[in-house]
């Protein structure tokens, strides 16, 4: 597999990254750099590694996740995102922009790289480098994500409280597009 494939399979994964990242991004008061770069690091960290879990594993282990991961996606989502609408009805003035924990970001990016562990499965089956194939995914996923921020900051700067409500939104309906295809429907 050469580099232009990889290159496509790298922006394919990074587009969950890209809409969680634009929901951030939508509840930042002001652009701030440094924040981007942290959920970007975040999101390109996780999707390298999780295809190197993934080959790592093997198929047993792998078929296991794989075979759940719509639901575990859905779970994560859904709970962070009814999270972000609850908080947006809130009369404190918390500063969400700075939301940014371990935990918190954990939760997204391993919910947004999930499909990554099975593709590390199949780079298994094709003998593919993995070690290039995850830098070049962690890499996209990394630009992608610090774009999705910016985009977001710019659509939420006009919007302000909705913006994190529509932000939330977009978190639950990946979920369910995950839970759906889970179920099999989608």
């Amino acid at each position: 597999m050469g580099l232009l494939e990889l290159s496509m399979i790298g922006f394919g994964l990074s587009m969950d990254a890209f809409a969680v990242a634009v929901s951030r991004g939508l509840i930042l008061k002001k652009m701030q750099w440094k924040i981007a770069i942290i959920i970007g690091t975040y999101f390109g960290l996780f999707q390298a590694i999780m295809p190197l879990l993934g080959y790592i594993s093997g198929i047993k282990f792998g078929e296991l996740i794989s075979k759940y991961s719509g639901l575990i996606t859905f779970v994560l989502l859904l709970l962070i995102g009814m999270n972000m609408i609850k908080e947006s009805f809130s009369n404190k003035d918390k500063k969400m922009d700075n939301n940014i924990g371990f935990i918190y970001m954990i939760s997204l990016a391993l919910a947004t790289s999930i499909d990554a562990f099975a593709i590390g499965i199949t780079f298994s089956f094709l003998k593919i480098n993995i070690l290039e194939a995850i830098f070049i995914i962690g890499i996209i996923t990394f630009i992608v994500s610090i774009f999705g921020v910016k985009i977001g900051n710019e659509f939420g700067n006009k919007y302000e409280k909705s913006a994190q409500i529509i932000g939330g939104m977009i978190l639950i309906v990946i979920g369910l597009k995950s839970l759906l295809k889970f179920i099999g429907i989608f």
